[in-house]
């Protein structure tokens, strides 16, 4: 939590830098567990139902949901009990979500893969924590660094996971897919061990009686809402896609390695501009920055559409990470200029609320449309989201006098 790292004595960057690359070797080993279950939630779903197919892509929503529902008690749990305690449970349920999937594959349960990958989301809510963390006991000088060293290990991560995926999802033949699934609780038990490593002392009490303005005043602001509209956008319309893509790239004859090697250097692509797009915000400006993304979402989308070879698939969701990139991280530096720092807990949790829960809706919905309408319908569906996001942008940017409030 940025917001508390005042609270620390930083006399130093030495535990910082400590912190911040136990965090980052956390995050490449930890954070696999969700390349794992988008590369291959879908297929499984495919493989274990009947001939309706509709809700094939109901385990990669399970695992969002996990996150979506398990970010806000992480973070409250972890203000009790301390971060180092905290992300160790996280690791630890992520084992149980291995366990749980894996058992379920072999046994051919699909609504119990599905409980498997809503457990492995819960553990994933924590990760997402990471970052926030790594800035704890950090200097204002070190802490974009100290970030920046976290999301190297979303990169790592972004490599690990597919290629686990690779190696040891026909490791139970003849059934498929278990021994992936399998190895998070390894994945889980290594995270725990890198852990026991960190030094972040708990956050004292936050003081009483400096709660900031009600939730509905502040959620009132056209920045608020362009910001959270532009991040649900962003992040839907990448879990629309993300989430299709494999099921997609399999019925048009590809390869599940192939699949699995899209969503490798997607995932790649969502972490790897972070380290320049706070850069590029400070040079061009916020509102730019998200417009280019959108921009990115579509242009991957008109990729999609223009043909159905490896490589289209490929590009198309390279371009896809880079947008997702670009938009939900500068919807998030929107957000931060709405709210004083007495208020920040409430409204990133509302912000974290309704952009976690419509990318759940996203990734349900996914499955169905692709069952029915097919992986153009999927991508046609961009256009227009990206569209009203736009419109909302340069409505902002031509009316910065309604940016404060509606």
């Amino acid at each position: 939590m940025i917001a508390g790292a005042s609270a620390f004595d930083h006399s130093d960057d030495r535990m910082a830098r400590r912190n911040a690359l136990v965090l980052a070797a956390a995050q490449a080993i930890g954070g696999a567990s969700a390349p794992i279950v988008i590369s291959m939630g879908g297929l499984v779903g495919y493989y274990l139902l009947g001939d309706d197919k509709s809700l094939a892509t109901l385990p990669v929503t399970a695992f969002v949901l996990g996150v979506a529902s398990g970010t806000i008690p992480a973070a409250m749990l972890m203000r009790r009990i301390g971060r180092r305690p905290g992300f160790q449970l996280g690791a630890l349920t992520t084992m149980v979500a291995g366990g749980l999937a894996g058992y379920a594959v072999i046994i051919g349960s699909f609504w119990l893969v599905c409980l498997g990958t809503a457990f492995a989301g819960l553990g994933n809510a924590f990760v997402q924590q990471y970052r926030f963390a790594a800035a704890d006991t950090a200097t204002p000088a070190f802490r974009p660094k100290a970030i920046s060293w976290v999301l190297a290990g979303g990169v790592v991560t972004g490599v690990l996971g597919p290629q686990i995926v690779i190696l040891t999802k026909d490791a139970l033949d003849p059934i498929p897919f278990a021994g992936a699934f399998l190895t998070q609780i390894v994945l889980g038990l290594a995270a725990i061990l890198v852990l026991a490593f960190l030094r972040i002392p708990k956050l004292p009490p936050a003081p009483k009686g400096m709660g900031g303005r009600p939730l509905l005043e502040i959620a009132r602001q056209g920045r608020f809402i362009v910001a959270v509209v532009c991040a649900i956008g962003s992040y839907g319309l990448m879990s629309l896609v993300m989430t299709a893509a494999p099921l997609a790239m399999v019925a048009c004859d590809h390869t599940q390695t192939e699949a699995t090697l899209g969503i490798q250097w997607h995932v790649i692509a969502m972490f790897a501009p972070s380290f320049f797009t706070g850069a590029l915000i400070v040079r061009f400006g916020t509102l730019s920055v998200i417009a280019a993304g959108l921009v990115l979402l579509a242009a991957s989308a008109a990729i999609a559409l223009s043909g159905i070879t490896v490589w289209h698939f490929w590009i198309a969701l390279v371009l896809l990470g880079i947008g997702w990139n670009f938009g939900f991280i500068g919807a998030t530096a929107l957000l931060t200029e709405t709210y004083e720092p007495a208020e920040r807990s409430r409204v990133q949790a509302m912000n974290d609320f309704l952009v976690f829960g419509f990318q759940a809706l996203a990734s349900l919905m996914s499955g169905a449309i692709l069952v029915t309408g097919g992986w153009e319908i999927i991508n046609v569906a961009v256009f227009p989201v990206a569209g009203v996001c736009l419109l909302l942008l340069g409505w902002l940017k031509v009316s910065p006098d309604r940016g404060p409030a509606v």
